[in-house]
């Protein structure tokens, strides 16, 4: 098995992100890849080049600003496996700003005006679960998605109106047959003035609620 490990940046990344990059447990064959730039799409379209170049079977997205477990790319390629070739598999992790939700999305379609409509998710169960959309923090896909957006839309990650390039691949992707889910077990960390992980984001709830009272 090849995998990418693909990761858009800027022109630094924080330490905690690059411990976890340090301290990934790889799977067979793996490559590392960044491309540094201020145009996320550009930087993703470009590592997807390199993967279908190398000839990968997945790729691994990581983004700069995020924490990981070491066994996060071992645990994502276990259950791409389990729930076969035509899914993306996406840990989880949370907004590093207020509200601090999960970075899912339960609908996310085009609607008639041509621009892009969605709606976060508003449940987290414990077992894995389809989501309409993700963010690209910590995803894990089969490159023959990326094959076959390409070959139905030209552009893999052009942003479409009203969302980002990562949300944009993934109405692609469902259009090509593809469905996502989220493992809540592969569990992440945003780097912002805090590290947001499910603790934080319920206590943050819990906090709010105490106050509308």
């Amino acid at each position: 098995m090849k995998i990418l490990i693909a990761i858009p940046c800027m022109d630094q990344v924080p330490a905690v992100f690059a411990q976890s990059l340090a301290a990934l447990e790889k799977v067979e064959e793996c490559w590392i890849q960044t491309r540094i730039g201020s145009l996320i799409y550009d930087a993703r379209n470009e590592l997807a080049k390199e993967a279908l170049r190398i000839g990968t079977d997945y790729v691994f997205w990581m983004d700069s600003d995020m924490t990981f477990t070491q066994d996060a790319l071992k645990r994502l390629v276990k259950r791409a496996k389990e729930y076969g070739e035509n899914t993306i598999m996406t840990g989880l992790y949370f907004r590093r700003v207020e509200p601090f939700s999960p970075v899912l999305l339960d609908t996310l379609d085009i609607g008639d005006d041509g621009r892009v409509h969605f709606e976060n998710t508003k449940r987290l169960p414990k077992e894995p679960f389809e989501v309409a959309g993700c963010g690209f923090g910590c995803v894990l896909l089969p490159t023959q998605a990326l094959m076959d957006v390409a070959a139905r839309f030209g552009d893999m990650f052009g942003p479409m109106k009203g969302v980002g390039e990562d949300l944009s691949f993934c109405i692609r992707a469902r259009e090509c047959g593809y469905r996502i889910i989220c493992d809540p077990a592969i569990e992440c960390g945003h780097v912002g003035h805090n590290i947001i992980t499910r603790g934080f984001w319920e206590s943050y709830k819990h906090l709010k609620g105490k106050a509308g009272k």
